[in-house]
């Protein structure tokens, strides 16, 4: 038996007034999840343990059967994986977003989706005017980029720009928990202070206003911790083999702590324009040798976060017609079968632009056994499905046959 999850990032919603009080879930076209909800077994999983904010972060470790409060040191550790940056005793990282700030509020937490190069180029500038001995930046995709820090105590309020747009940033800048933390707090919220200083005239962001786009004019940095400890999935679930592929270095990182393979599709870009073909069939490719895939579709939660309820139908759309439909034609043909969860990580309702901690509804398809009364897909629909209601680890000990 082999494993695929297709995981939707952040595609479950609450109702919108402008679908008939439907979510986006209820109200997409998308025959093939469908089927497959109608073939399999359906339910729901609630993927943030108590006292965990609803981050991706949290929410994908749960997925793939980790005990969060045992394993989770902060998203920066998780990214680094990805990144090929080793975190070495007595490091922190935290993830740095390069964010747009207007009339001294958050105006997003993308800076307008920059372009990989642009943000290249100014996360390499901050390097060279702010990185010392201390603190190194290091330049990932987009606007979400690396940040480590020598000494640096963990015990910061830190608050994901995601959560805040439309805030005065300086109401959500880092404090300290502990009095020990105090000077890594103050370090951070002075290279923010400076960071805005030194990126608003830059090149970059002049050529970018004038062309009518956002800005890169701020850092931020959240999410911070240590390198964490964990077990491989192959260790925990007997597989010999496995890999995981996504445009977001943040699952990357998960996939190289948990033993996976990384594998990078070539025009995969964490949006709506991703190369959703690429990905099918690079997980199709994976399946033939691997036990195990793990296939991240981050399109859904970046949609959510705009709040633009018409991009998140088109990528729940694109999800069910050019990943789903292509995996199921094949993997259906072949003589070894392939047991198929499809689910989200966490909501991102498009009317609160941020991650909540709803349950996720979840189907496992396995071929051969006997199927629950649910017929399609949505939050609503999985309610009855014969798994019920699932926590964290749980998902995975259904899904994987030991």
């Amino acid at each position: 038996m082999k494993y695929l999850i297709i995981l939707g990032d952040g595609m479950a919603d609450e109702p919108i007034a402008s679908l008939g009080n439907k979510t986006c879930l209820q109200a997409a076209n998308i025959p093939n999840i469908d089927k497959i909800a109608a073939l399999g077994r359906n339910g729901l999983l609630d993927t943030i343990p108590e006292g965990f904010a609803p981050g991706s972060e949290i929410a994908n470790l749960s997925v793939l059967g980790y005990k969060v409060a045992e394993v989770f040191e902060g998203r920066g550790s998780l990214e680094a994986a990805s990144m090929g940056v080793d975190i070495k005793p007595g490091e922190m990282a935290m993830r740095c977003n390069l964010i747009c700030i207007e009339n001294k509020k958050i105006k997003n937490h993308s800076a307008g989706h920059i372009s990989n190069e642009e943000a290249e180029e100014l996360i390499l500038f901050l390097q060279k005017e702010l990185g010392n001995e201390t603190v190194s930046f290091f330049p990932g995709v987009s606007y979400r980029h690396l940040l480590k820090m020598k000494g640096g105590n963990k015990n910061l309020k830190c608050t994901p720009p995601h959560d805040v747009t439309g805030t005065a940033f300086v109401d959500v800048m880092i404090q300290a928990e502990t009095k020990e933390a105090e000077e890594t707090a103050n370090i951070l919220n002075d290279l923010i202070l400076r960071s805005q200083e030194l990126l608003e005239n830059h090149p970059v962001n002049l050529k970018r206003a004038a062309a009518g786009k956002d800005k890169a004019n701020s850092i931020w940095p959240w999410s911070p911790g240590y390198k964490p400890s964990m077990k491989t999935l192959l260790e925990l679930y007997n597989l010999k083999s496995g890999s995981v592929i996504s445009a977001v270095d943040l699952i990357l990182g998960i996939g190289v702590y948990a033993g996976l393979k990384v594998i990078h599709v070539e025009g995969a870009t964490g949006l709506y324009n991703t190369n959703y073909e690429g990905k099918a069939q690079a997980a199709i490719d994976a399946l033939r040798t691997d036990d195990f895939v793990y296939l991240h579709i981050e399109a859904s939660d970046e949609a959510g976060h705009e709040g633009d309820v018409a991009l998140k139908m088109k990528t729940i759309d694109y999800l069910d017609k050019r990943v789903v439909k292509p995996i199921f034609d094949e993997i259906s043909t072949w003589s070894e079968p392939v047991t198929i969860a499809i689910l989200p990580d966490h909501p991102t309702p498009c009317v609160y632009k941020t991650h909540t901690n709803s349950p996720v509804p979840f189907i496992i398809y396995r071929p051969g056994e006997t199927p629950d009364e649910v017929k399609v897909y949505d939050e609503f629909a999985a309610e009855k499905g014969s798994y019920g209601l699932l926590k964290g680890a749980e998902f995975m000990k259904e899904l994987i046959i030991l």
